[in-house]
């Protein structure tokens, strides 16, 4: 019983891996990442300044949905004056401002909302290689920005629930296809696909029932939509990893073609006395029985992965 248990929790949390270089995926591991070690530092830049956030829409996504998304990516940078005394988006941010504070070079870091690219079209089909999200990443603005792809549920993308959730990394612009960047430019992007009918006990674990490991009831999403809300974690936890180790050369633990980032580092945590299974202690709405740990703009409620405090050497969560 004891063996299988054991089985059972090794196949349960999510890390990152390079699928090439400066190319990192949210990805399901075998590995249980117990007490993290310190994260090293590459001797590369993070990203710094004002970057803007542009996100480009990859099928069908509803109005509603598309809210979600952009409504996280505001409360990054803002706090509501009504829940200043409430665990909010922008304090689980700040923790990635400690990685700053560690390195020579002392930057500073401010985030905002940029452009909406939608393709409703699927212009490239429904079936992508990694080649292909570079592409739809390069649309976006890629000086001083973050393109963001987000993929609907019925497109698959290679290596999508078989090994990863999510993926970032950089690439060179270039003048062919879609591609608009000024020729040796470099721009860092993220990538997360909606798993809601492929793999959501994979991807949006907790808000379903887990393909493996221990079982237990899935939680209620905040947001009412379980691809979205998964969708959320996922970014969450890519954004922390694209801003401390953008270009393979940041923070990270391990080897540089499977490391461990900011978020990565502690998989499967989102409130104090999580273990395999068990998301934590998170706050609870009293009206819908949804679950979440952080408030956002507009009255959104959110629930996000801890992030490895370099301060303390510790898994951080907001409760």
């Amino acid at each position: 019983m004891a063996s299988f248990l054991t089985q059972s929790v090794l196949k349960l949390f999510l890390v990152i891996s390079l699928f090439q270089i400066s190319l990192a995926g949210r990805k399901l591991s075998e590995v249980v990442q117990d007490q993290p070690q310190l994260l090293t530092y590459h001797n590369g830049p993070l990203l710094s300044g004002k970057i803007t956030i542009n996100l480009i829409w990859y099928g069908k996504f509803k109005p509603s949905e598309r809210a979600i998304v952009s409504d996280f990516v505001t409360s990054l940078s803002s706090t509501p004056p009504s829940q200043s005394n409430q665990p909010s988006v922008a304090q689980w941010w700040k923790t990635t401002e400690k990685y700053y504070h560690l390195t020579s070079k002392k930057s500073s870091l401010s985030l905002s909302l940029g452009k909406q690219i939608l393709d409703d079209k699927y212009s490239l089909g429904k079936s992508l290689k990694n080649k292909q999200i570079v592409e739809l990443a390069s649309m976006g603005d890629q000086k001083n920005a973050i393109n963001v792809v987000l993929t609907a549920s019925d497109v698959a993308v290679e290596g999508f629930c078989m090994s990863r959730c999510g993926t970032h990394g950089s690439a060179l612009g270039s003048t062919d296809g879609l591609v608009k960047a000024k020729k040796h430019s470099k721009f860092a992007y993220i990538w997360v696909g909606n798993s809601q009918t492929q793999c959501p006990g994979q991807c949006a674990w907790p808000f379903h029932q887990p393909i493996y490991g221990p079982q237990s009831a899935p939680l209620i999403a905040p947001n009412n939509n379980v691809g979205l809300d998964g969708m959320v974690i996922n970014l969450a936890s890519l954004f922390a990893g694209t801003v401390t180790n953008p270009f393979g050369n940041g923070y990270f633990q391990g080897p540089a073609e499977a490391p461990l980032e900011a978020s990565s580092a502690c998989p499967g945590i989102y409130g104090k006395g999580a273990y395999p299974g068990y998301a934590g202690n998170l706050l609870v709405d009293p009206t819908t029985g949804a679950s979440y740990n952080a408030h956002g703009n507009n009255g959104r409620k959110y629930l996000l992965p801890a992030l490895y405090d370099p301060s303390t050497s510790s898994c951080s969560t907001l409760v």
